[in-house]
């Protein structure tokens, strides 16, 4: 939530859409949710990332704001266990992309 202030998310709708950065090996895809975590710790990407799936989502990408702290240079301190417990509450089908830029 830290970086939501200078960053609109731009440059990750820009990656997905031409198939570049992290989707170099996915090529474009379509974006059919973009959430927050809902603040520290983190406990509302559960939630959301379930809703996603839900809703069509294939994979679950974690923004590189939280896990390379782009651009104010501040990961967020509880990405490992905000991931793994994302993982849990999807299952293993559901694809987890851990940067976007």
């Amino acid at each position: 939530m830290m970086t939501e202030d200078m960053c609109p998310g731009t440059a990750d709708f820009l990656v997905t859409k031409e198939g570049k950065g992290a989707f170099q090996k996915t090529g474009p895809v379509d974006i059919v949710g973009f959430v927050t975590c809902g603040g520290c710790p983190g406990k509302r990407a559960i939630p959301r990332a379930k809703m996603l799936v839900e809703r069509g989502a294939e994979a679950i990408v974690f923004a590189s704001c939280i896990t390379r702290g782009n651009p104010i240079g501040y990961p967020c301190p509880h990405y490992a266990d905000m991931r793994d417990c994302v993982i849990k509450a999807v299952g293993p089908e559901i694809r987890i992309i851990e940067w976007t830029h």
